[in-house]
């Protein structure tokens, strides 16, 4: 599973996946490797040199991967961007213009740590410098050529990477603003609900109570009428608890989609889900459409897995009329074990409306062939 896009790294495989695709780009390194591995300069020069670039490639990596996971204090990343700089005019001026290279990190290294509004101007800043710094060795125009684009190119590049990520970030919290003030606002509804649902029978029942309180001494048969008035007014409140409770329970088909896809996407589990084209089916059924969903995707989740699920809603007509039919498939381990009581309870749940489950085996090889769930519901409702 690889690391989300504005998420730091929550393991060592994360951490190595996300070190792996920033040491990639080392590869470019090669020239001032090269350039030691000649006889071009002096053993002490060498060393100098090597110890130079291993602390330059330190720092770098140092900048990008932290900064990337958790951002720095912008001092600190302008401290070490000095350094990364110092090392790079410091190493190209003794050493010569294959070490031109490094400036192309210290401009990636801007572009990825710092906002456009800085960058925009240091990561030229950069390039103008180091084609200064090759001006000074003999035949610059190969180096000055070969530089100046991927300078330019992989600054305002990773500009742009960065702002992607700070917009994903940003995306990612006004989702959790939006989920947290809808489970408010559903709160809120239930409490007005309730309160209008209790208010009045509450109040009812406390007049009552007193009233038969008082007529207890000397009218006892007026007092009982009183207290079996209590009686019904608390039993219809206590029924109209219920449907309310039951009507704020029922699961519906758009919620369990868009609660399926943050399922899946939490999971690193690639999804195909789409929304619901239907707004015409029964409460009943969708209620156990709804159900199913919920139980498939938390079974691929948990057991199966898998890379890659695919969810598809249709409407078919059959000889006996018209359903829906819901199939949840996935590239997992598939299932060698007898049904769960989860999969029991579905097609219990399932055969109260007159539908049918179906289970088996994807349409894969080997160990991972895959699961897929078939549900389907008549849409009419029989007499």
């Amino acid at each position: 599973m690889t690391t989300a896009i504005g998420r730091p790294p929550e393991n060592r495989r994360q951490a190595l996946v996300k070190f792996a695709w920033i040491g990639i780009w080392l590869a470019f390194m090669g020239a001032p490797v090269s350039d030691l591995l000649g006889d071009e300069h002096s053993r002490w020069a060498d060393a100098l040199g090597a110890l130079g670039l291993v602390v330059f490639v330190a720092v770098y990596f140092g900048l990008v991967f932290r900064h990337t996971a958790r951002p720095l204090p912008r001092t600190r990343v302008a401290a070490v961007l000095g350094v990364l700089l110092a090392l790079a005019l410091a190493l190209s001026l003794t050493l010569g213009p294959p070490w031109l290279v490094l400036f192309v990190y210290v401009s990636v290294s801007i572009g990825a740590t710092l906002p456009m509004s800085a960058a925009r101007w240091l990561i030229p800043a950069v390039t103008a410098t180091m084609v200064g710094v090759a001006l000074t060795h003999e035949s610059p125009r190969e180096m000055i050529t070969a530089l100046v684009v991927p300078a330019l190119l992989g600054g305002f590049a990773m500009s742009g990477v960065r702002q992607l990520v700070r917009t994903t970030i940003e995306l990612r919290e006004a989702r959790a603003t939006v989920a947290q003030l809808a489970a408010n606002e559903e709160r809120l509804r239930l409490a007005r609900d309730l309160h209008d649902l209790l208010g009045h029978s509450l109040s009812l029942i406390t007049l009552k109570s007193e009233l038969a309180g008082r007529m207890l001494p000397d009218s006892p048969e007026q007092a009982a009428r009183q207290v079996a008035d209590i009686e019904q007014v608390s039993r219809q409140a206590l029924i109209d608890v219920r449907e309310a409770v039951t009507g704020y329970r029922r699961p519906t088909l758009p919620g369990e989609l868009a609660g399926a896809r943050t399922a899946l996407a939490a999971a690193g589990i690639t999804g195909s889900v789409p929304d619901c084209p239907y707004d015409d089916v029964p409460e009943e059924r969708e209620a156990v459409l709804a159900w199913a969903l919920r139980e498939a995707v938390t079974n691929v989740v948990r057991h199966s897995g898998a890379r890659g699920c695919t969810v598809a809603l249709a409407r078919c007509e059959t000889l006996n009329g018209p359903v829906l039919e819901l199939v949840v498939r996935d590239d997992g381990r598939g299932a060698s074990a007898p049904p769960g009581n989860g999969l029991t309870g579905l097609a219990e749940r399932v055969g109260a409306v007159g539908g049918t489950v179906e289970t088996g085996p994807g349409a894969g090889r080997g160990q991972d062939k895959g699961f897929v769930l078939t549900v389907r519901v008549p849409l009419k409702v029989t007499g």
